[in-house]
């Protein structure tokens, strides 16, 4: 999925949301989910983390493929109290600040955050239950150097698919971080709603389409 800057900042300012726009690296972190997969788990990196700010007055944006949801083997093996995790859409002011998830710097959680808890160890997204903390560890990281399925990379956790996007995110962070301290702030959005504030059309994924991913993923099961 692609998007422009305008297409992004229009739909914030639809939903009602904050928008940064004064001084120089005040950071719009900005993941969409892809809603045109509805509720079945993809095991892909169909989703795309957006980043949008000035530097020397003017506008900067850059979109990286990541997942803001589980993969197959998250959903089948997490052992997390509840069910899995998978973030509610919404904006999450002052959420995140940079610090160490294993071994190396990301954005981690330290404020409240609402996600979904999916107990039914299936191949569906359920979200009939919410809960609502600033604990459950749900950190913008990255997968390997260029992951092809989310597996448990995913946890709950938005994950960038590729580590030198990844790095490129956090060297951006970084330079922020000088200018306005250790907070950020993240929006997730659907898809569905930037079609909705631009006027796109939204299309569902047909059956072939959904068969077409199970078929990829049981082939790359074969070879392992």
């Amino acid at each position: 999925m692609n998007y422009t800057l305008e297409q992004i900042e229009k739909t914030m300012k639809a939903k009602g949301y904050r928008w940064f726009e004064n001084g120089d690296f005040n950071l719009n972190i900005i993941g969409v989910r892809n809603s045109k997969t509805g509720d079945v788990v993809t095991n892909l990196f169909d989703d795309t983390m957006t980043l949008s700010y000035k530097e020397n007055g003017t506008w900067k944006f850059h979109q990286w493929a990541a997942t803001t949801e589980p993969g197959k083997k998250g959903m089948l093996e997490g052992k997390a109290q509840g069910g899995v995790a998978f973030v509610v859409p919404n904006q999450y002011l002052g959420a995140y600040r940079i610090g160490i998830h294993r071994t190396y710097e990301a954005l981690t959680q330290k404020g409240e955050m609402s996600v979904y808890r999916d107990d039914t160890r299936d191949m569906k997204f359920d979200k009939k239950k919410i809960t609502t903390g600033n604990w459950y560890g749900i950190n913008i990281h990255k997968a390997g150097a260029d992951s092809t399925w989310v597996e448990n990379w995913s946890e709950g956790c938005q994950v960038f698919k590729r580590d030198r996007d990844f790095n490129a995110f956090m060297d951006i962070c970084r330079q922020a971080r000088k200018i306005y301290g250790n907070s950020f702030s993240y929006t997730l959005l659907e898809s569905s709603d930037i079609d909705n504030a631009n006027g796109l059309v939204s299309v569902a994924p047909s059956k072939a389409e959904a068969k077409e991913v199970k078929s990829k993923e049981s082939t790359s099961s074969k070879k392992k």
